[in-house]
């Protein structure tokens, strides 16, 4: 049967069965087609149920209310809302419509962040949120974040990011750093293991500085300090225009009481130069 004999209850109840990108492809296939495809009946089931009620804590959304839930999914996708007294940003992934989170420098754990000695705090025209953390100089790198597990998505594999940016001073950032993500009881406390016992035996494998920055260094060192092998370095394709550092990957299940632990240190070395905006938690891509 052609399916666009079926009525259009029947087409948009098929086409909710598939994704968001697949979704807007049926609607160029013909009138009747794209009627079903863009109906709130299809763009319903691709947001997650809980929106509504995230959505509700938002000091941040637009005067002018979205005319669908089409139209409702694709500002999510582009245009994050900030909710948690404006510490943490909700939207969607524009490929599935799975929850996605960006919490603010001011919501993470930063060794010395109180310190001006050590941090300072500057508000910035391109970040989401009302200030980013600005490292002056340390040696104990510790930046941690949290966010509970039963926020995101459930069956939904999500990999975690650090969001910064280099400054004019940025020194001591071309040597990598220890990145790791689990799980961790609810309301645990960060002392308790310390950064130390929580890190012991893992590689440092994250170099902060792009990677044509320091390419002939690297290539000199890697004789010398066969650590450096396997390294990675940032993504710097991010829209905004800030760079992002992998911290690892977290199977959500969707039943786990819990906090997903993001983690980023480096304590060896002297460095400064670091401007954090936040740490990103959104959905792998296959």
């Amino acid at each position: 049967m052609d399916l666009q004999e079926l009525p259009e209850g029947c087409i948009a109840n098929v086409i909710s069965l598939t994704s968001p990108p697949d979704a807007c492809r049926f609607s160029l296939l013909s009138k009747d087609i794209r009627s079903a495809a863009e109906s709130d009946a299809v763009w319903s089931k691709f947001i997650p149920p809980e929106t509504h009620t995230i959505l509700s804590q938002s000091s941040s959304l637009s005067s002018s209310p979205p005319k669908s839930t089409k139209e409702l999914y694709m500002a999510l996708c582009d245009n994050p809302v900030l909710i948690d007294e404006g510490n943490m940003s909700f939207s969607l992934d524009k490929w599935s419509g799975k929850k996605c989170y960006m919490i603010a420098a001011k919501r993470l754990r930063i060794a010395w962040g109180g310190t001006p000695q050590y941090w300072t705090w500057k508000p910035l025209p391109e970040s989401r949120f009302k200030e980013a953390a600005e490292l002056r100089f340390v040696c104990w790198l510790e930046i941690r974040g949290r966010i509970d597990t039963r926020m995101l998505s459930p069956s939904t594999t999500y990999k975690a990011y650090l969001v910064y940016k280099l400054t004019q001073g940025t020194y001591g950032l071309d040597w990598p750093s220890v990145v790791t993500v689990g799980a961790r009881a609810h309301g645990f406390d960060y002392e308790c293991p310390g950064l130390m016992e929580i890190t012991a035996g893992i590689k440092p494998t994250a170099i902060l500085v792009p990677q044509r920055n320091i390419e002939i260094h690297i290539e000199r060192q890697v004789g010398i300090y066969p650590e450096l092998n396997g390294v990675k370095f940032p993504n710097e394709s991010r829209a905004d225009g800030w760079l992002e550092m992998e911290l690892g990957e977290f199977h959500c299940q969707g039943d786990e009481e819990g906090e997903l632990e993001m983690i980023c240190c480096e304590t060896s070395r002297g460095k400064s130069g670091l401007l954090v905006q936040g740490i990103e938690v959104r959905p792998k891509r296959n």
